[in-house]
């Protein structure tokens, strides 16, 4: 930036020192003085990241060899809305529209779920950028390849599990 160079995975891993010595107990100012910041940019850190918990979550995810399991899993925990395709399935659903209808179901989806507090979105580096442009800091990420992902990508159940106790306070 301007004349600075800044090293952003150095970045990176100071903000992920910095959560977990909050997480083992030190106070703002501990880990201030060990990461050599002020207190307030720890404080400002922390609501920056602070997700309110609870209210009503949706899951999108493709290209997913797992669907079953992970539907399975948004039942048992209450999740509101679920999207889960494998390849075959969104290349289905991707050629059962033309190009105008696609784009009018693309347009109606990312409405519906804007009603959603929170949205997880499972797919490529790609479609998780585009949703977090659309729908802003509501959306949860699992990044599962770069974009084109051209095949089923298992998903860890526990990944997945973790994350939707987290979001949902349970």
């Amino acid at each position: 930036m301007g004349d600075k160079l800044l090293n952003r995975d150095k970045v990176d891993r100071i903000i992920d020192r910095i959560f977990d010595l909050r997480v083992s107990g030190l106070s703002q100012q501990e880990v201030a003085q060990r990461v050599g910041c002020d207190r307030s940019f720890v404080s400002r850190l922390e609501s920056l990241a602070e997700v309110r918990k609870g209210g009503s979550l949706a899951i999108i995810g493709f290209p997913l060899a797992n669907t079953l399991e992970i539907q399975d899993l948004c039942s048992e925990l209450g999740v509101d809305y679920t999207l889960l395709m494998n390849d075959e399935e969104r290349w289905k659903l991707i050629q059962s529209f033309d190009g105008e209808s696609l784009l009018n179901w693309l347009m109606e989806l990312m409405v519906e779920m804007s009603d959603y507090d929170h949205v997880i979105m499972i797919g490529s580096d790609m479609r998780i950028r585009l949703a977090e442009a659309i729908l802003g800091e509501k959306v949860f990420g699992i990044l599962i390849g770069a974009s084109p992902i051209q095949e089923d990508y298992y998903l860890s159940l526990d990944k997945v599990r973790n994350l939707i106790i987290s979001i949902k306070g349970d």
